[in-house]
């Protein structure tokens, strides 16, 4: 719980007239009096303005347009009301800072609960696991010896956990995804043709605020680490092979297939079912269109450049290549 003072200060805006307590977001249609909602667009802000929520997040902007339209003015689509609503919070993003506000109301759940771990019933911890404060770990979920959760960390059902893994604070990870598995790494035998199992000793490491989807894999060193920065995103159905090193706020779509050794850097974007082979190294804040394909040992870069195809290349370049084919 919160009051709507405190979510004023945490996302920027100026403090309102009224006290009202704020126990959970919501969506407009669901509001109660004690939810924080939010409103981008004229029309979602006269819904939330006609429902009971006890605060709104909306657009500088809209305010002014809709003080503009009740005093006679003729501001097209937007909407009349009284833009000194005390449950206003005017904000630069509100889908940004309704975000934001969510994240705080779930810590201050945690320290109502006086930070103590949840562990259901059916879960199994191996030794030495350890769970930092507010943590919860859900149905059937394992977690092997020595594996280290964070503070405010959410384990859902049926997530494995292998021995080895460590995960920072915040981390969500979503029903069936399994964490710090062997990689799939083999010696092969060139007179015989026999495969053997190459060592699969390493480690995984998940730093704060990582989410991971559901029935997501991601594999531990061969033998060093594989990590995962902080602020990643990972979509369901996402496999992330040995010995990877995964940079700060990187976004990753589902079934997208990282291969081995790959380096992708901070800010970086895949799209879904993007496949990297090996060795592939992809630069800051790039972008991969959904299905693009890096070969092994390639490396992409250019900050904010998006591109496309197997193999991947600059989209202009693949608009350019696809025009030439339908020429014949």
């Amino acid at each position: 719980m919160a009051t709507i003072a405190e979510i004023a200060e945490l996302v920027g805006a100026s403090a309102p007239l009224v006290t009202n307590k704020i126990l959970c977001v919501s969506s407009i249609e669901a509001a109660t009096s004690s939810a924080l909602i939010f409103a981008t667009d004229a029309a979602t802000l006269e819904a939330a303005l006609k429902s009971p929520a006890g605060a709104i997040l909306t657009r500088p902007a809209l305010l002014s347009h809709g003080g503009a339209a009740q005093n006679g003015g003729s501001a097209q689509g937007a909407p009349s009301f009284d833009p000194h609503d005390p449950r206003l919070l005017a904000v630069a993003d509100p889908r940004y800072a309704f975000a934001l506000a969510a994240r705080f109301l779930r810590s201050r759940e945690s320290i109502a609960n006086d930070f103590a771990p949840r562990i259901h019933s059916t879960a199994v911890l191996g030794a030495g696991v350890r769970l930092g404060q507010g943590s919860s770990i859900g149905p059937h979920a394992v977690l092997g010896d020595n594996v280290v959760l964070g503070d405010d960390c959410e384990i859902l059902a049926n997530v494995t956990i292998y021995a080895g893994t460590s995960l920072g604070n915040r981390v969500l990870v979503q029903a069936g995804a399994v964490l710090g598995a062997t990689g799939f790494g083999y010696a092969r035998n060139s007179a015989s043709g026999e495969y053997i199992a190459f060592p699969q000793q390493g480690t995984l490491a998940i730093e704060d605020d990582v989410e991971i989807g559901a029935n997501s894999t991601i594999d531990r060193g061969a033998l060093g680490e594989t990590r995962i920065g902080a602020g990643t995103k990972i979509d369901n159905l996402v496999h992330i092979a040995h010995n990877c090193v995964v940079g700060r706020n990187v976004v990753i779509a589902s079934q997208t297939g990282i291969s081995g050794s790959c380096v992708i850097e901070d800010g970086a974007v895949l799209g879904g079912q993007v496949g990297l082979g090996e060795h592939a190294h992809i630069g800051p804040g790039v972008i991969l269109g959904g299905g693009a394909g890096v070969l092994s040992h390639k490396k992409v870069r250019g900050p904010g450049e998006v591109f496309w195809g197997r193999p991947a290349r600059p989209l202009k370049q693949y608009l350019r290549d696809l025009a030439r084919l339908s020429r014949g």
